[in-house]
C-alpha cells in the first residue's frame, strides 16, 4: 500500500496545481483521506479502490469536459462508507463540500463534485451527462476485470458486510447483480462498453452462481 499511497500523494498534487489552496491544508485533507479510506471495516473500498478509480478516469479523459470535478470526485466519493447506513452519498457529498472549500475550490466545481457523488447511490446519469458516464464507468471498472480479481473483489464485499447472516445477504446482493444485469449496459462510456461489457456480465452471472450455492433455497 506505500506505493499506492506515494502515487495517490502524486496525484492529489497534480490536481491541486490549478487551483490556490494552501500546502497546509492540502496536506492535512489528504491525510484525512487516507485516514478516512484506511478505518477498519473497509476491505474494498480503500485507497487502492480510489487509486482504480482516478487511473481508469486517466484513460477516458479525452473524453470528459470537467476533469477536475471528476477527479475530486473520485477523491471523495466513498470516504463516509458505513455498510449498515443508507446515506453514505449524502455524507460523503458533504464531507467533500467542506474539504474542498478550505481548499478554495471554486463553488462551481464543488456543486458538480456533490451531483456526481450522489449519482452513485443508483448508478443512473442523463445520456447526455458523458462527465458522469466516465465517472460511473471508472467506478464500475472492477465488474469487467479478469474472474480472479473480480472473485476477490466479491470476497471483500462479503467482508464488508460481515454483520449480515449469509441469507439476508444473498438476498441482497443478488438483487444489486442482477440490476446490473437486466440493464441495457453496464458501461455507459464506448471504451469501457466494448473493453469489459462481455467480461462483466460474464462475472456478475458467476457470483450469482456462487451466492445460490450459498444459500440454493434462496431464490430472486
Amino acid at each position: 500500500m506505500g506505493k499506492i499511497n506515494h502515487e495517490l500523494l502524486t496525484k492529489w498534487w497534480q490536481l491541486l496545481q490549478s487551483f490556490p489552496a494552501e500546502q497546509n491544508a492540502a496536506e492535512e485533507a489528504f491525510s484525512q483521506l487516507v485516514a478516512a479510506y484506511s478505518t477498519p471495516g473497509r476491505y474494498y473500498h480503500t485507497l487502492e479502490h480510489i487509486y482504480h478509480v482516478l487511473s481508469t478516469i486517466e484513460t477516458l479523459q479525452n473524453q470528459v469536459q470537467d476533469l477536475p470535478a471528476i477527479q475530486f470526485a473520485a477523491w471523495f466519493h466513498d470516504v463516509v462508507y458505513d455498510t449498515q447506513a443508507q446515506n453514505n452519498e449524502q455524507q460523503s457529498a458533504s464531507y467533500a463540500g467542506e474539504v474542498l472549500s478550505s481548499l478554495q475550490i471554486p463553488h462551481s466545481i464543488i456543486a458538480r463534485v456533490a451531483s456526481l457523488i450522489l449519482g452513485t447511490k443508483h448508478h443512473q446519469v442523463e445520456p447526455d451527462d458523458f462527465d458522469a458516464q466516465v465517472f460511473l464507468d471508472a467506478d464500475l471498472e472492477i465488474l469487467g476485470s479478469n474472474p480472479q480479481r473480480y472473485h476477490q473483489y466479491a470476497r471483500l464485499i462479503r467482508q464488508e458486510y460481515v454483520w449480515m447472516p449469509d441469507v439476508e445477504y444473498v438476498t441482497g446482493r443478488k438483487q444489486v447483480l442482477h440490476q446490473f444485469l437486466h440493464r441495457d449496459r453496464i458501461y455507459l462510456t464506448n471504451l469501457m462498453f466494448h473493453k469489459f461489457e462481455s467480461s462483466a456480465r460474464q462475472n456478475l452471472q458467476a457470483e450469482i452462481m456462487r451466492l445460490e450455492q450459498i444459500s440454493p433455497a434462496n431464490q430472486s
